[in-house]
């Protein structure tokens, strides 16, 4: 009998959980098991079930008692019906009801972080948090997040798994890219032609370092681009007000535009010529897709060494890591940026795509994901593709 895995997400939304249980739920089928996703839905849904996964409608992300309650029943029905022998839960709310109904069963149990959550120091927010740290295997995306995870959580070293985040490269492809898609966005955006663009993707925080960035803009004698701040915000909110004020005042209003939200981000990421994330130093749960996209699409990237975004980045043939807070290292490694001749940009970019396709591709992510299911089920099927090996925390660093 095929043995099945029951992957709980928060929804099948096109976002990080959504389309790494679409890739995982694909290749699971692949190789022969049974595939089972429990979520609330979403635009991926009618493709996960094209490829022959089931799908269990579930309102997942919840804290109230009785949904839990009732959750834990539905996913014990489900790991009957479709002979589970390993639950995955990708978030807190999934870990809850997917631990219980996975202990009732006799099921492997495995969680994935995606991020260090807030409260993990103690109260009610550490219990909440601390089911994720409770599989027989815990997945973590990055070596800063396993070795957070050890630290905070006393996980031990042969429960921790590292699998990078994945991200999609037919999506991302630089090959694929049609020169009215990025007609549209530079037309909407007035960049013009005459200027280089340099970008700082996401949602606008504090934590993403744009002061730093307008610093280093203030110290550079060249002015031949203008700085792209993508990502949705408010008129009405204090930081955009403060940048908007120093922004004045700096005599950089006709050099920083705001571009807003975007529906097309490798549309955007190929319009870029630098693509930068100067974190600040307490930033240390920043998600480093916008960088694992612009290498993707061939993009050299400038970006702090804070938490895990250093891992996104292969120093000095990527990309420059600098320290966080410094707007003269980040002047300097803009300079550098900017002078790259075609010659160098176009090999920059090779290497890029390369590093993206070895670490960070969304099936690579996936084929390492079902490996860490075969370290727990006895009867797994053997896998299309030669094994692979999947990276642990070799010394756990627990203080």
């Amino acid at each position: 009998m095929r043995p099945g895995v029951l992957q709980v997400v928060p929804n099948l939304a096109r976002d990080g959980a959504g389309l790494a249980a679409l890739a995982t739920a694909r290749r699971l089928v692949a190789d022969g098991w049974r595939s089972c996703v429990a979520s609330a839905g979403g635009e991926l849904e009618r493709e996960l079930a094209s490829q022959g996964s089931a799908h269990l409608r579930l309102t997942v992300e919840t804290t109230n008692p009785l949904t839990l309650s009732a959750n834990i029943g539905k996913l014990g029905k489900a790991i009957r019906e479709h002979k589970v022998a390993l639950v995955h839960a990708y978030s807190r709310g999934a870990a809850w009801s997917g631990s219980y109904a996975a202990k009732r069963a006799g099921c492997a149990f495995v969680t994935r972080f995606e991020t260090a959550y807030q409260g993990s120091d103690g109260g009610l927010s550490r219990r909440w948090n601390a089911v994720m740290a409770e599989g027989e295997r815990v997945i973590a995306s990055s070596e800063y997040l396993a070795d957070h995870i050890a630290q905070s959580y006393g996980v031990e070293g042969p429960r921790l798994r590292i699998v990078r985040q994945g991200v999609d490269l037919e999506a991302f492809d630089p090959e694929r890219m049609r020169g009215h898609r990025m007609t549209r966005l530079a037309e909407r955006w007035h960049l013009g032609v005459d200027r280089k663009v340099v970008m700082l993707p996401g949602r606008i925080s504090r934590g993403r370092g744009h002061l730093v960035l307008l610093e280093a803009m203030q110290k550079l004698q060249r002015q031949d681009f203008i700085a792209l701040i993508c990502g949705d915000h408010e008129a009405k909110d204090p930081y955009i007000r403060e940048l908007e004020t120093r922004i004045e005042s700096m005599g950089l209003v006709d050099r920083v535009h705001f571009a807003g939200g975007c529906d097309d981000w490798p549309a955007a990421q190929a319009l870029a010529d630098l693509v930068v994330l100067p974190a600040t130093a307490d930033a240390t749960d920043l998600d480093a897709a916008p960088l694992i996209e612009a290498q993707a699409m061939g993009k050299p990237v400038i970006v702090s060494n804070v938490g895990a975004l250093g891992e996104a980045v292969l120093v000095a043939s990527t990309g420059w890591l600098i320290p966080p807070e410094n707007p003269d290292e980040l002047a300097w490694a803009l300079d550098l940026g900017l002078s790259l001749t075609r010659e160098t940009k176009e090999r920059l970019a090779e290497r890029a795509r390369d590093f993206v396709m070895r670490e960070f591709s969304i099936d690579q992510s996936a084929r390492r994901t079902v490996a860490v299911y075969r370290e727990l089920v006895k009867n797994a099927p053997r896998p299309n593709d030669p094994e692979i090996i999947v990276e642990r925390l070799a010394i756990p660093q627990i203080s």
